[in-house]
């Protein structure tokens, strides 16, 4: 049996990866200070699980680990667009709360077990972007936003703690994620909410960027994988190994919420230009996928129902 932390356990890819915890038997203390994107009523299904502890905190106020066999910190604020309106709360979480982890697990004494391994998540977009090919885990890290700057930050910490106080380590880097239960400021959850109001979908830069699409279930057996493994000290890229425009990714949406038929280019509103955009993400996870892991979901055959759920569900 495996004990372990799971940071942002309340959140939309922290969820995934803490049900799948707690399905294989595993004691899970769950962490999460609960800001806007936290689903709480998820406590209410993790409850129900024996092996299942909950604290609300903020990991960069979190004074004391219980003995674990990994950490696996998923929190974070995650929106870029959150990020160049103000920065401040993810220089705090992003990079204060992971030294604050990282200083938890360095002070750890190892005289009585061995110290937990850090697996910690960061994003493809530490890489920044590329027009052609693929980044590898070994590429140089150009973010090109403070989101992304914060997340290449932690990077950094984590393998200078490793380096320094001889701390083992897993860096996830997951290509866009998507599926039911993601806060409704993403792109597939928030274009539905405005469809449910009447308002335009507002595409960034024409809706010419690409993005690369990766179910967080995928997510979450990346992880199980990899802890499975025993593999530690190493970077890990994670895609879903489907790419397209966001406007094609928009089309297929209102398609899917009206009928294949209507003229979706009543419903979106491309006169936005953001700063910092990223052209298109791109990872080769072939790193990855030689420990056995590979993705399942399609994402043409998830949107219908993901559509479905949020266009009956609404989400503040």
């Amino acid at each position: 049996m495996k004990i372990v932390y799971i940071t942002g356990c309340l959140g939309f890819i922290g969820s995934y990866v803490t049900r799948k915890c707690l399905q294989k038997g595993w004691m899970v203390y769950g962490v999460d200070k609960c800001t806007y994107v936290a689903n709480t009523d998820l406590l209410q299904e993790f409850n129900q699980y024996q092996n299942f502890t909950f604290e609300k905190k903020d990991i960069k106020k979190l004074a004391h680990l219980y003995d674990c066999d990994y950490i696996i910190n998923i929190a974070a604020e995650s929106h870029v667009g959150n990020s160049i309106v103000q920065s401040d709360s993810f220089i705090n979480s992003n990079i204060v709360g992971v030294k604050n982890l990282l200083d938890l697990l360095r002070h750890k004494p190892n005289n009585v077990s061995k110290r937990p391994i850090f697996l910690h998540f960061s994003t493809d977009e530490v890489y920044g972007d590329i027009e052609t090919g693929v980044h590898t885990e070994t590429d140089l890290l150009q973010p090109s936003n403070p989101y992304s700057a914060a997340k290449a930050a932690a990077d950094m910490l984590v393998m200078a703690w490793s380096r320094t106080y001889n701390i083992e380590y897993i860096i996830l880097r997951p290509t866009n994620n998507y599926g039911i239960g993601q806060y409704p400021e993403k792109l597939i959850p928030l274009s539905v909410k405005n469809l449910n109001r009447n308002r335009k979908i507002r595409l960034h830069n024409m809706g010419t960027p690409i993005r690369n699409w990766l179910h967080a279930d995928d997510t979450a057996e990346a992880v199980m994988t990899i802890i499975e493994s025993g593999v530690t000290n190493q970077i890990y890229n994670i895609a879903g190994g489907f790419e397209q425009t966001n406007i094609e990714t928009v089309k297929k949406i209102i398609h899917s919420y009206y009928s294949p038929e209507c003229n979706w280019e009543q419903y979106v509103d491309l006169s936005y230009h953001r700063e910092g955009q990223d052209v298109r993400y791109a990872l080769d996870d072939i790193k990855l996928r030689d420990l056995g892991w590979q993705p399942k979901k399609q994402f043409d055959e998830e949107l219908n129902s993901i559509v479905k759920h949020y266009k009956n569900n609404f989400k503040w």
